[in-house]
Order: structure tokens, then C-alpha cells, then sequence
């Protein structure tokens, strides 16, 4: 990914080591606690992921080296740090999502003593609306704005998450259903508003940046199912909430997309009138 500063040639490179982190402590999962296979295959296995972060950073440097001297014009400039915190954002959004659907119906089983068809039904309330608040996310975006969008929905799904780490045995289950929905609103309603962001970082990078940010979803539902497996449901959701407001602090560190593009044409007005 060509970038516009060695500032950001090194954000590349930290943002680039959990995604092989993450994979070295799935292979620490399967060998110690699983024991899948033995230990001298994953440390086998240790080695080849080292070997290939050590090689994609030896990539990220080849593909800028020549790129970062000469210089850059202003039209050319993107900020990394806007693909972090993108990658953040999706990392809380669609990270929890896939975390909270693999444990909700067990946990509405144990708390209201459900039996597992009527916990199912009631657990799959995160994620069946997605194919209506996703692209809400992504409509809502295109018409109010989407930093401001993006801060809203991360607010929302923050405050979700800190509401169902309160959720226990005493509540009414309709209650615990209806704040259930409301934080899954939130959380699918993010996920299309971190992806209508994406493009407008840097148009002719789109792919490149759409697989990043995807792949950091993903990292995050491994994440948080990780929590999951040392505290109760409780503290769990409380982690999500609490990590998601932080997200929503550093989204405010955006610089907004209609902003950029009205910057980038002035100084392609500018270059035109001096010409």
C-alpha cells in the first residue's frame, strides 16, 4: 500500500503485525489448549509467520522507498492514520458482532433459563436485522455526512454494549430482547458506515484499504471471543463497550471526506490559475 509520509510507512508496518499476531495465537490455542498437534509444529508454524511479517514489511518498504523520494503533491497525500482508525472502527463493529452471535444464545440460555430453541430465536435477534441497518448505515452516511454518522453509531453501539453488561436474571426477557436489538442496530448500522468511509481515503487504493479494514473485523471477533473466555458475559460486553468508546474518541481524529475532496480541488484550481 503506497503511503505519503515514512510516519505513515511505519503505521503501515504496526498495523500490519496483528493481523500475524492474531494468527500466532490461534496456533497457541490449538496446540497448548487443544492439542490439535504437537508443540514443535507450532513452533514450526511460529517461525512461518514470523517469516512472513518479516517479508511484508520488506514488501511495504520495496513498494515506497523510490515512492517517498521524490516528492509527493498535495492531490497525492492521504493520511494512514484514517485507515487505523477505520480499522478500529470495524474492529469494534463487525468485530462484536461476530463474537456476540457465537455466544448469545447460550447466554440468554443460562440467564433466563431458556430452553436452546427459544435461546436460538432470541440470540439470532443481533443479527438478523443486519440486511436492514447495515445499508441504513451506509444510506445515512451519504446523507448527513459520514465522520458525523460514523461518531453517532459508535456512541450508540458503546452505550449498547455498557446497557446488555447489565442485562441479568432479574430483567423482564422482552426488556433484555429490546436492548438486544437496539445495540445490534447500532453495531450493523456501523459496519456500512466504516465502508462508506473507506473509499474516499484514497479512491485508487479502495481495494487494497477495504481489505484491511475487513480483515481487522475479523481480528476483533477473535478478540473479544478471547475475553470471552476468561470473564463472565457480563465483563465481556462491558470490554466491547468500553473498547468501542474509545473508538468513538479517536474517531473524532477523522478528518471528513467532503473537507479532503474540497481541499483537493482547490489545490487543483490553484495549479491550474498558476499555470
Amino acid at each position: 500500500m503506497i503511503v505519503s509520509s515514512y510516519q505513515d510507512l511505519i503505521w503501515q508496518m504496526v498495523m500490519t503485525f496483528p493481523m500475524y499476531a492474531i494468527l500466532g495465537f490461534l496456533n497457541w490455542r490449538l496446540y497448548a489448549e487443544l492439542h490439535l498437534y504437537n508443540h514443535w509444529i507450532g513452533i514450526l508454524i511460529y517461525f512461518v509467520l514470523a517469516g512472513l511479517y518479516l517479508y511484508q514489511i520488506s514488501v511495504i518498504w520495496n513498494v515506497n522507498k523510490e515512492h517517498l523520494r521524490k516528492p509527493i503533491s498535495e492531490t497525492e497525500k492521504y493520511s494512514f492514520k484514517q485507515v487505523a482508525i477505520l480499522d478500529f472502527a470495524y474492529f469494534v463493529t463487525f468485530g462484536s458482532e461476530l463474537a456476540v452471535i457465537s455466544m448469545l444464545p447460550q447466554f440468554f440460555s443460562d440467564t433466563f433459563k431458556l430452553g436452546l430453541k427459544e435461546a436460538g430465536l432470541v440470540g439470532s435477534s443481533f443479527a438478523i436485522f443486519n440486511f436492514v441497518f447495515r445499508p441504513g448505515g451506509g444510506w445515512l452516511s451519504d446523507k448527513f455526512g459520514r465522520k458525523k454518522i460514523l461518531i453517532w453509531v459508535l456512541a450508540g453501539v458503546a452505550v449498547g454494549f455498557l446497557a446488555m453488561s447489565q442485562i441479568n436474571a432479574s430483567w423482564p426477557v422482552w426488556l433484555a430482547v429490546a436492548v438486544t436489538i437496539s445495540c445490534a442496530a447500532f453495531v450493523n448500522a456501523g459496519c456500512g458506515a466504516v465502508f462508506a468511509m473507506v473509499p474516499l481515503v484514497k479512491k485508487n487504493m479502495t481495494g487494497q484499504i477495504s481489505g484491511m479494514v475487513g480483515a481487522y473485523g475479523n481480528i476483533g471477533g477473535t478478540v473479544f471471543l478471547t475475553v470471552f473466555s476468561f470473564v463472565s458475559p457480563s465483563a465481556f460486553f462491558a470490554t466491547i463497550g468500553v473498547a468501542t468508546l474509545v473508538c468513538f474518541i479517536c474517531s473524532f481524529f477523522l478528518k471528513n471526506p467532503g473537507e479532503e475532496t474540497m481541499v483537493q480541488v482547490n489545490v487543483k484550481e490553484k495549479m491550474a490559475i498558476d499555470m
